[in-house]
């Protein structure tokens, strides 16, 4: 039996029955409340128009986090609450400190965007209660990574995420929010169905292998950030949907045996927060570039790896510091080194009644020398040309192991062999990098495609073991500011 999707909006509990499972949430706010505030621009995660932001209870806490609502299935709301621009209208009528800090500054012109941006800057003032500090450059600018603005310009928009702190405050109340949440909290798995398609969203990992186990073809969903894009843009039905964004167990960050264990629900933003405790220096700037604020919000780290994209991000690093994924299935647990799961472009290592339960990364250990560099057209919110991840272990001078990892220079993102073997036993010096960058062009044979020719990409592979060397040697390393163009902007 199918049951009603239940969320908190403008005010009261709705439940919805009749809509199809891969309807998103912008449709729904436009075409079937007409509240039409909230913009599409390119229905892919990428402009920022579509900015709202969902509320949910994490134990007896609220947390909410801005998303795209143009890629996020209606369903995944179940539980949860929605905000749009019309919900910062302030009971006396007036603006919010937020609108009324936009126009103050002559944040907007033709206004299509601004919604968008009054959303991102209302997570941003709700997560100032209590500070007495207004939130730096960098974060405004992270903040609003995720909003495109191609007429105003941004600095009257970063004026305003000033401003609208230095006017009256604005009240938000949490805690009549978290009742209304814990009315509609499931102790089952939801069943949604409509027009023939199905939704499930399963609370409990053995629930989850179950229903695996019965669907081996239903399409596993966590955050939607490239799912959403094969509805939206390439007009597929998905069929059948298990949402595993609920499952307890997948939304763990532990520590077990010196490896850090994300599980497949964790976002990327709660997952690089962890990860970048113990690799500040290294997956900092990464984490800053990774996609958008919106996108990092929903997105999964596990679901970055498994869909085995040639150009994400994450795997590269991964692989680089000799990560494990974890799998589950019916027969139970099965957990390889995350570079032997992928088989060729798209294809994975993955049987039918399997999904990806986590992946394990090492911690920093002693002699560990690690960085990973990102080439782009933009610093902000672009698919890379080149990733780069450097993993060396030293015993004083002499390299004992190495592991490079590539994404963007072959089918999959995958170790270089012969410049690992280049220096392995050899002394860390500028002729040991020599032969690893000479060796380095027989380990791939990357594609020119509309991000960069195949000669740009085998040349700045080589350039960013240079500068690996360069901030890594034992003589004189280089700081940040030395080697990057953005150290001090």
């Amino acid at each position: 039996m199918s049951q009603p999707i239940r969320f908190f909006y403008r005010g009261r509990i709705h439940s919805v029955s009749d809509a199809p499972p891969t309807r998103t949430i912008l449709q729904h706010i436009r075409e079937d409340h007409h509240c039409t505030g909230t913009k599409e621009g390119c229905a892919e995660g990428d402009c920022g128009a579509c900015t709202v932001v969902v509320a949910e209870l994490k134990g007896d806490a609220i947390e909410m986090k801005t998303v795209n609502s143009c890629i996020q299935f209606l369903p995944t709301l179940d539980g949860k609450a929605l905000f749009t621009v019309e919900d910062l209208k302030q009971q006396d009528g007036s603006l919010h400190p937020v609108q009324q800090a936009m126009v103050d500054c002559h944040g907007s012109q033709c206004g299509f965007c601004t919604p968008g941006f009054v959303m991102s800057l209302w997570s941003l003032y709700l997560k100032q209660e209590g500070k007495t500090a207004h939130p730096d450059r960098k974060e405004i600018d992270d903040t609003l990574s995720g909003n495109l603005c191609r007429c105003t310009g941004y600095r009257p928009i970063i004026d305003a995420a000033s401003r609208m702190l230095d006017l009256p405050r604005a009240s938000f109340d949490r805690e009549a929010l978290a009742a209304s949440l814990k009315e509609i909290r499931r102790d089952d798995t939801l069943t949604y169905g409509s027009g023939g398609q199905m939704f499930y969203a399963p609370l409990s990992l053995e629930h989850l292998v179950k229903l695996r186990a019965k669907k081996p073809s239903a399409l596993i969903l966590s955050g939607s950030t490239d799912v959403g894009l094969w509805v939206t843009k390439q007009m597929r039905e998905p069929g059948e949907v298990i949402y595993i964004n609920q499952v307890a167990e997948l939304q763990r960050v532990t520590e077990v045996d010196g490896k850090l264990e994300i599980g497949a629900a964790v976002t990327l933003n709660d997952a690089y927060a962890a990860l970048c405790t113990h690799y500040p220096q290294e997956l900092s700037e990464l984490w800053q570039r990774f996609a958008s604020q919106p996108i990092r919000n929903a997105g999964t780290l596990v679901g970055n790896i498994a869909n085995g994209s040639p150009i994400g991000d994450s795997a590269p690093w991964l692989i680089a510091l000799g990560s494990d994924i974890v799998l589950r299935g019916s027969g139970g647990q099965r957990v390889m080194p995350l570079e032997a799961f992928y088989l060729d472009y798209q294809k994975k290592d993955l049987r039918p009644d399997e999904f990806v339960e986590a992946v394990r990364v090492p911690l920093p250990r002693p002699g560990l020398r690690f960085r990973t560099y990102k080439l782009s057209k933009r610093f902000d919110q672009d698919i890379s040309a080149v990733c780069a991840a450097f993993a060396l272990t030293l015993d004083g001078d002499v390299v004992r192991d190495a592991r490079i990892a590539f994404g963007g220079m072959a089918a999959t993102s995958r170790r270089a062999p012969k410049a690992e073997a280049a220096l392995k036993g050899r002394t860390w010096d500028e002729a040991a990098l020599a032969n690893a960058i000479q060796a380095l062009s027989g380990d791939y044979a990357p594609l020119t495609d509309m991000r960069a020719s195949s000669a740009y990409r085998s040349k700045a592979a080589q350039n960013l073991l240079r500068r690996f060397w360069l901030e890594t040697r034992p003589d004189a390393p280089l700081p940040a500011s030395a080697v990057n163009a953005f150290a001090n902007a």
